[in-house]
């Protein structure tokens, strides 16, 4: 009964037309099923008419899956009846044909409730055009949509009239001096300063076709850096032959000014980055990229010290084209074509799981399935412990996260609620069909098991090491929590700006058993999945992760599983 209630209550996810057409659709869907020996012409007009509401449905702008669900159902039934329009007189079909339409009337009452159940997830969600705009009226219009809709507002606290004051002037100024570039960097750092990484402009290819992103950020000395948490600023990598290189400063060196300030200082003060940074861990992360990077041609006044030397040395080093190289080795982003999940038992007899992301291709088409085996497999084999590794995860799909998480609970427990904006009630509301539980099955491996993470694991990747916290044999490790973006993305919002960039925003909450948002960032930038172990960042693990290249999280895991 329950079930029932809740697939009845998708229609709140339905517009006015796309519920006129689904009742149209049913009617004429029951009435073919129901053998019927008298016939009444009007029934073969209906289907003209749900054409033409179709159309109007299409004309307004409704292209979801939803739509389109019903659209296709709506041009069966049209054509399919389309003859009966220019007969006379309607003859009584022989039983075959009656046949073939009860089976075709099934069929489609099987679409519909497909739809039905999965209103949520196809639901209507317009598309904002707001490119033939001017910049201010655009950015209005723009933060106008986030008020309403953006899923994190409450959470992260958002001012919405402080974002207007703040860059609404900024867009006028570029407006009235024609300042593309002001332009761009505005919307940027307003996107950004919500601290989601599913907010992006999605036609943004910063390192091939961005040339405001190439002046300002194009040139690199040749080094990245990370900040320890005692707050120095270190080389964590340094490409051979560069500048950086040519001038003496070596992998591990401490930067101690850049410029005419502090290391410190100037690490903090960075704002650019390639996506929004989350909680504070990422900004640590973006901040040591991006500290080294400048204009092309630029010189910096550099104060280093090398590892294992006392002076301090001061060089002037030019920043040069380097095509984004310090960037691009310092990037890490699994390739569609590599294999989502991955498995070894190590020389020490502990079983590794390696998942990429939480989604199938050629090389593994169940994932799930895999993991499972895999799982037996390690029992069967009798390994000492189990080693998931989630670090640099993007995430997929959360039934894959759920159904791998199953064989490793304890419990029964809920994974998630999941809450969209609803534009019929002008209200955030829970989508009933999309209420994922964690449902215990009796665990292939019992053991002890160490996930790694880092602050790349993101969305969905961030779903494993949420349902595995709290076990008992389960111990999450990792420099610094998860990334902190655990938003829905199905029916996202999208808009389209001036000078051709559009903006996807994530459209869904995830809530947990008390209905409150679970893992993203909030105002003070604490969010993600914190680990259980968490890696002190010291000149000790900084020194064997950047410089010796050991596998620290691999090391403190192994240390874990000895333990225990």
């Amino acid at each position: 009964m329950n079930s029932f209630i809740s697939i009845l209550s998708s229609f709140k996810w339905f517009t006015e037309i796309q519920i006129t057409l689904f009742v149209l659709n049913a009617c004429l869907l029951i009435w073919y099923l129901i053998p019927h020996k008298k016939k009444f012409k009007i029934i073969d007009y209906l289907p003209s008419v749900g054409m033409i509401i179709a159309s109007v449905g299409i004309f307004l702008g409704d292209k979801s899956l939803l739509g389109i669900s019903l659209y296709f159902l709506t041009i069966v039934l049209f054509l399919s009846t389309l003859k009966n329009l220019f007969k006379h007189k309607n003859k009584e079909d022989k039983l075959f044909l009656r046949v073939i339409k009860s089976i075709l009337s099934l069929v489609g009452m099987g679409i519909m409730t497909i739809a039905l159940m999965s209103a949520g997830q196809l639901r209507y969600n317009p598309k904002s055009d707001f490119s033939e705009k001017t910049y201010s009226e655009s950015f209005h219009l723009l933060n106008e949509r986030m008020k309403k809709e953006y899923p994190f507002g409450q959470l992260k606290k958002v001012d919405w009239d402080d974002l207007e004051n703040k860059y609404l002037p900024l867009m006028k100024k570029a407006e009235e001096t024609k300042n593309q570039s002001l332009y761009y960097k505005t919307l940027r750092d307003y996107l950004y300063s919500f601290r989601d990484s599913h907010i992006e402009i999605v036609n943004d290819d910063l390192f091939t076709n961005n040339p405001i992103f190439k002046d300002e950020v194009g040139g690199g000395f040749g080094i990245s850096t990370i900040k320890l948490d005692d707050g120095k600023v270190m080389v964590s990598d340094l490409i051979k032959d560069s500048p950086a290189d040519r001038n003496g400063i070596k992998l591990g060196a401490e930067i101690v000014s850049w410029g005419n300030e502090s290391a410190k200082e100037v690490y903090e003060n960075i704002t650019w980055s390639e996506v929004a940074m989350t909680t504070k861990n990422d900004q640590n992360y973006y901040k040591g990229r991006f500290m080294a990077r400048a204009k092309n041609g630029e010189n910096v006044s550099i104060k280093f010290k090398n590892p294992n030397e006392e002076n301090v040395q001061e060089k002037v080093v030019t920043a040069y084209d380097d095509n984004f190289e310090s960037l691009k080795r310092t990037r890490v982003k699994p390739k569609e074509s590599q294999s989502p999940i991955e498995s070894k038992i190590l020389e020490n007899n502990y079983g590794y799981i390696k998942i990429r992301y939480f989604l199938s291709n050629d090389k593994v088409k169940d994932p799930v399935e895999f993991f499972s085996n895999e799982l037996k497999s390690f029992h069967d084999k009798n390994v000492k412990g189990i080693i998931i590794d989630l670090r640099d995860n993007p995430g997929g799909e959360d039934e894959m996260v759920v159904g791998m998480a199953s064989q490793l609970a304890d419990e029964n427990r809920l994974y998630e609620y999941v809450s969209y904006y609803n534009h019929n009630t002008k209200k955030f509301e829970i989508n009933n069909e999309e209420t994922y539980k964690i449902k215990a099955k009796n665990p292939s491996y019992k053991g002890n098991i160490a996930v790694l993470i880092n602050n790349r694991t993101i969305s969905s990747g961030e779903g494993l090491p949420l349902a595995l916290k709290g076990m008992k044999n389960v111990n999450i490790i990792g420099f610094s929590s998860t990334n902190g973006s655990f938003g829905v993305v199905t029916s996202p919002i999208k808009v389209k700006m001036p000078e051709g960039y559009n903006i996807q925003i994530p459209d869904g909450r995830s809530l947990d058993q008390y209905k409150k948002v679970q893992v993203d960032t909030d105002a003070n930038g604490n969010g993600g999945v914190s680990p259980d172990s968490l890696i002190p960042l010291n000149e000790d693990t900084f020194f064997k992760k950047y410089v010796d290249k050991k596998d620290v999280e691999m090391e403190y895991a192994i240390k874990y599983l000895d333990k225990n």
